[in-house]
């Protein structure tokens, strides 16, 4: 069957639109933080960041919870379908399609998504980091992904034809940091899992299984350089990015905080959590902050 004129057009539309809800659908499943976050930005930043996390879970999916024997090989084709997808802007996968649209559109390219399936691939060989891998696999999984966010957020309103608006050095180290803040939060949080079902560690020096507290105290700093930056740039974004970063940089901010007041036997034996409800009292008072220092 083929569709020709108006009729096509209602077609591509109504699949984009499909693949936008499948973006969203990924979102909402997977992050309830990052969820809420979304939900205080514009219906096209909202869209954009849901475009982003669904490529980036569906990448980390495949090494992680799928992990089969030919794990490498849907991993590269997920990348290769990316590729494509960023050339000619569409894509049968409808997570890929909602993500190729977003990028041509806010300047997101290969600079950003080969680093970032580099990462992804190294976590199907490599169980334990040094720091030159750490480094390495932190910019690739997380800090390429702030950047990624950061482009959504300066191009939301940009029309066709209009250049793509250029992020500074000071809003991408920001951004970096951002991403680098919440990846190694996420590390600490799921520091037994990881150990556990995948032994993997990711800090290093660290033995999967194993922190210390000088190696803990080292790493809640490291954490706590990365915070300090990403809230230099906060000031810098645009419109209602920035009160959505703000928020959930606090439900990240109060997730460091439950683990700042835990032992590494502590982190190692459960999963840290903030309820449902504190989630929301953090996020409003974290908004609430930052719109009190954008009157000064």
């Amino acid at each position: 069957m083929t569709t020709a004129g108006p009729t096509r057009a209602r077609a591509t539309r109504l699949y984009d639109r499909t693949a936008q809800r499948a973006s969203a659908a990924v979102l909402a499943a997977y992050s309830t933080s990052f969820a809420l976050g979304t939900r205080l930005l514009g219906p096209r930043s909202r869209r954009d960041i849901e475009a982003v996390y669904g490529l980036v879970r569906l990448a980390d999916e495949v090494v992680d919870t799928y992990g089969g024997a030919d794990a490498a090989q849907e991993l590269d084709e997920l990348e290769a379908q990316t590729e494509r997808a960023l050339e000619h802007g569409r894509s049968t996968n409808l997570v890929v399609h909602a993500f190729a649209r977003t990028a041509r559109r806010v300047g997101i390219t290969t600079d950003e998504t080969r680093p970032f399936f580099a990462s992804m691939r190294a976590d199907l060989t490599v169980v334990r980091h040094d720091r030159a891998s750490f480094d390495a696999y932190v910019y690739g999984s997380a800090e390429v992904v702030g950047v990624m966010c950061l482009r959504a957020f300066l191009n939301a309103e940009r029309r066709p034809g209009e250049p793509v608006r250029e992020p500074d050095d000071d809003l991408v180290r920001g951004a970096r940091a951002l991403g680098a803040a919440f990846q190694k939060i996420n590390f600490l949080r799921d520091l037994g899992a990881d150990a556990d079902e995948l032994g993997r560690t990711y800090f290093p020096g660290t033995e999967a299984g194993h922190l210390d507290d000088a190696q803990l105290a080292a790493v809640l700093a490291e954490i706590d350089a990365d915070v300090v930056a990403a809230r230099l740039a906060l000031p810098r974004l645009p419109g209602r990015s920035r009160y959505a970063v703000a928020a959930t940089l606090g439900l990240y901010e109060r997730l460091l905080d439950r683990l700042r007041g835990l032992r590494p036997d502590e982190i190692l034996a459960a999963r840290v959590r903030v309820p449902g409800p504190e989630k929301l009292q953090v996020a409003a008072a974290a908004v609430l902050d930052e719109a009190r220092r954008a009157r000064r």
